[in-house]
């Protein structure tokens, strides 16, 4: 079984993941951009029984960070885990997006992702 883990930048939050992802994504929406600081969000969805954390985390809008060093980390709930695939220890992760969000709000000059699903807001 595969088992990766990950941090916040500090190391003062840490998580592990067992087995691969149910899914895998990139988020073009608003709230991501500015949650992310960045074009995108890029993600990975696990079950939340294949998530273990530890340290203190602070959260705001369901979205878990480190209060110390201020990294957005993860968000789960009682069946799945969504995890900030950046904070993975080891990249590149060979985890490839089966789907992009909010494509509508994609920037013109990056490319769909061959063979992810798009979807121009929200997934059905």
């Amino acid at each position: 079984m595969t088992i990766r883990h990950g941090s916040c930048n500090c190391g003062k939050v840490r998580y592990q993941l067992e087995g691969e992802p149910k899914r895998i994504g990139l988020c073009h929406c608003t709230d991501c951009r500015q949650e992310s600081g960045a074009a995108f969000t890029y993600y990975g969805i696990w079950q939340a029984s294949a998530f273990k954390t530890t340290g203190e985390t602070a959260v705001h809008q369901g979205r878990r960070f480190c209060p110390a060093c201020g990294s957005r980390v993860f968000a789960y709930d009682e069946d799945e885990a969504e995890i900030k695939l950046g904070t993975l220890q080891d990249a590149p992760t060979g985890l490839k997006p089966t789907y992009e969000l909010w494509i509508k709000r994609r920037e013109p000059w990056l490319q769909p992702v061959e063979g992810a699903e798009q979807f121009v807001e929200d997934r059905i």
